[in-house]
């Protein structure tokens, strides 16, 4: 009855909604109210969600005003269902937003944070659905904000983008390209933490929504490991050039993504490839012997530096768009 009665008022309120945006003239959030509605299983469709964000689509005005009302459903809403489709609006900008709708998003709030959607703390536990749909909610609030997290240090949005990365990494001193394979690991490890399937009690069928919030993020993962099997070939070729410092940091992100192999070959598509170069990479680092005054191989060979190693020092800019040549185009 609980749950019965939950749907009920859940359609009411829809309904409510929807008429009172309908009368106040205001289609954007009319169709927004569409998309979010209240269903617990359904998932957005995808003519609904191309329909929003064409309305949210045309000046940064449009757009941050589309931003505002977004993020004012999420934060508000205390039913897990809403609180979903308002992440898969989000999730759907990242990928495939204009670039207005996506530098919108990408500057609020302004302060960014690591709370950025601030749902951390999100929980519903009016039947057994919605506790579960509730770390759903947390999780792919996490994955969210760490995609958002890491396409500002990548400096664009990465997941949408189709293009190989090979020649943009070859361009980064030592110390930007750490910075990045941290932040994609960081990113693998919190696709690990993903929660357990909800059921539906009547059918035992997964929830449609869950489905699709899995399959979106498997979509993601497809572009991340290719991400970090461009770096770490990049990493490969420039084990001869790194600092002590650089190379302890580059192992402590090699364990990490690593400890995350066995969950991700449960829940993702997977490609040995990049287990296999993890492996390769780990051997290379084991044989480069560091001393502090110059690098020496194992033989007493004095290594020569590459220019990314001159230049590491130096603090760049992303605006400068200056380019450093890898130890391997030497």
């Amino acid at each position: 009855m609980t749950k019965l009665k939950e749907l009920i008022i859940g359609i009411i309120k829809d309904k409510a909604s929807q008429s009172k945006a309908a009368l106040l003239s205001k289609p954007t959030k009319l169709f927004l109210l569409r998309v979010t509605s209240h269903d617990t299983f359904s998932p957005p469709t995808p003519k609904h969600l191309s329909t929003l964000i064409s309305s949210a689509d045309g000046s940064r005005a449009t757009a941050s005003t589309f931003l505002e009302i977004l993020m004012d459903r999420l934060q508000n809403t205390n039913a897990a269902a809403v609180a979903l489709k308002c992440l898969i609006v989000v999730h759907h900008i990242i990928n495939h937003g204009s670039f207005i709708l996506q530098d919108q998003l990408s500057v609020y709030p302004s302060a960014g944070g690591r709370n950025y959607l601030n749902l951390s703390n999100f929980r519903r536990n009016t039947n057994p659905t919605s506790w579960e749909l509730s770390s759903w909610v947390r999780w792919f609030a996490q994955h969210i904000e760490q995609l958002l997290c890491t396409s500002r240090v990548l400096g664009f949005f990465f997941v949408g983008n189709s293009e190989s990365s090979s020649e943009r990494v070859s361009g980064l001193t030592n110390s930007v390209l750490l910075t990045e394979f941290d932040s994609l690991v960081t990113l693998v490890e919190g696709i690990c933490k993903r929660p357990n399937h909800v059921y539906n009690d009547d059918d035992k069928n997964k929830n449609k929504m869950v489905d699709e919030i899995v399959n979106l993020v498997c979509e993601d993962w497809v572009v991340i490991e290719r991400e970090v099997c461009v770096e770490l070939s990049e990493f490969k070729e420039r084990l001869g050039f790194l600092e002590f410092g650089e190379v302890v940091e580059l192992v402590c992100c090699l364990k990490r993504l690593e400890d995350c192999r066995e969950k991700v070959m449960m829940n993702l598509v997977d490609s040995e490839a990049l287990w296999d170069l993890v492996s390769d990479v780990k051997v290379k680092v084991g044989l480069e012997v560091y001393k502090d005054k110059g690098r020496v191989r194992k033989e007493g060979r004095k290594l020569r530096f590459s220019e990314s190693h001159r230049f590491s020092a130096r603090v760049l800019d992303s605006r400068d768009f200056l380019r450093f040549p890898s130890g391997r185009l030497l």
